[in-house]
């Protein structure tokens, strides 16, 4: 009677529900929030726009007020040349300097940076792709431990509601001490299963918050993942493929700022105020104004080279373009080929656990009239507990192929 009450008592613990149930998208939604990596690449977006504004400001008119003076003195005929020196300068000026460039230069500009924010926007979605991928295989880990538990404690709720019934049939000698005995040892293993399971989903529980980056040693139920096949998008509006297209338009951007860099550069100037070597101070108001041009003429043969390297970066990322192609398309191809397979599986198994159920009933019926040998009900729960576990982790790989999947059709 002792061993029975601790049997119920420890099926008893291990039953008991969770205090709490998480979703999938509460630790995605966690994951993203916590992410440093996310936030870089935020911040990196934002500094991108304000190199935009500050390229824009660097072609408005430049204002500086300069001053500076000078004396050089002579004493009793030693010292500087007057003549070259003034003796003694003093100047204030507001100077006005104007940048003239082409519209479509500083448009060439201005979508080279953008090219580098549309860049790191695209890198933000493939890391953000990356960690769901990573949270919800863990997920999907941990609930497929979750399942084994739970599974695990209704055989042990079976096998306990049996030996009682056992014992008091051994008791009138329907069984013998030594059938009973191999029951219990049966139950025991169970028993242990379901202790190795739970300490399995604790630890795949923690692993899923470390990822997610919660700090809590405390563990609830995890809900089904929910997770379905998502639409392959077509290349153009593919994210892997996204970068190949901005590298493209980034290397014919840069053709546009070399030519530029080779047309006449034009400056003005203005300054006014004050500048005087004391002379005739009252009278050394004034303004002066210019220009400054530069016209290339010769470079040596860089311009060429230029063209050379820019037109083997094109080809580079043509190569790499074309055999990230081909692995993409083989990959999606060969997870959809193994959902199928995986998912006929999934049918024969899910048929063949309708028949092993079948059998525990049949035997547990016989078992109150003695009319089923306890080797026979061992094995067919044997059995039961095998097709069971070969269910869960068939379900639990068809969610992780899905999972795969869906971290290219983005």
């Amino acid at each position: 009677m002792r061993l029975f009450f601790s049997i119920v008592l420890f099926v008893f613990i291990c039953s008991v529900s969770f205090a709490q149930t998480y979703t999938l998208d509460h630790f995605l939604e966690t994951a993203k929030s916590n992410s440093p990596l996310l936030k870089d690449l935020k911040n990196q977006v934002s500094s991108g726009q304000l190199d935009s504004l500050r390229l824009r400001a660097g072609y408005k008119p430049q204002v500086n007020l300069n001053s500076g003076g000078y004396f050089a003195p002579v004493v009793k005929g030693f010292g500087y040349a007057g003549a070259i020196t003034n003796v003694q300068t003093f100047n204030a000026l507001l100077g006005v300097n104007q940048q003239i460039i082409g519209k479509g230069y500083l448009n060439a500009q201005l979508a080279s940076i953008a090219f580098q924010r549309d860049s790191l926007i695209n890198s933000g979605k493939l890391s953000e792709q990356d960690l769901r991928k990573t949270v919800t295989g863990q997920y999907i880990t941990a609930y497929g431990s979750l399942q084994q538990v739970k599974f695990n404690s209704e055989v042990v709720k079976l096998l306990t509601k049996e030996e009682d019934l056992l014992k008091k049939l051994t008791r009138t000698n329907v069984y013998k001490q030594s059938e009973y005995l191999a029951f219990l040892v049966t139950l025991k293993q169970q028993q242990l299963q379901l202790m190795q399971a739970r300490l399995q989903y604790k630890n795949d529980y923690a692993t899923l918050n470390y990822i997610a980056g919660i700090a809590d040693t405390a563990y609830a139920e995890l809900s089904e993942p929910g997770i379905q096949k998502t639409i392959t998008p077509d290349e153009s509006n593919s994210i892997f493929f996204k970068q190949y297209k901005l590298d493209s338009l980034r290397l014919s951007n840069g053709r546009s700022l070399l030519n530029y860099s080779y047309k006449p550069k034009a400056n003005i100037f203005a300054d006014g105020g004050y500048n005087t070597d004391f002379v005739q101070p009252a009278k050394n108001f004034g303004t002066s104004f210019g220009f400054s041009l530069t016209m290339p003429i010769y470079d040596g043969g860089q311009r060429k080279l230029q063209y050379k390297k820019i037109r083997l970066e094109e080809e580079t990322r043509q190569n790499y373009k074309a055999f990230f192609n081909v692995q993409y398309k083989q990959q999606i191809a060969q997870l959809n080929q193994q959902i199928n397979e995986n998912e006929n599986l999934l049918a024969q198994v899910k048929e063949q656990m309708k028949y092993s159920e079948s059998l525990i009933k049949v035997d547990t019926q016989l078992l109150q009239t003695g009319d089923v040998k306890i080797a026979d009900l061992i094995l067919a729960i044997n059995n039961y507990f095998t097709i069971q576990n070969l269910l869960t982790q068939t379900t639990i790989s068809r969610l992780q192929l899905i999972n795969q999947l869906n971290y290219w059709n983005k």
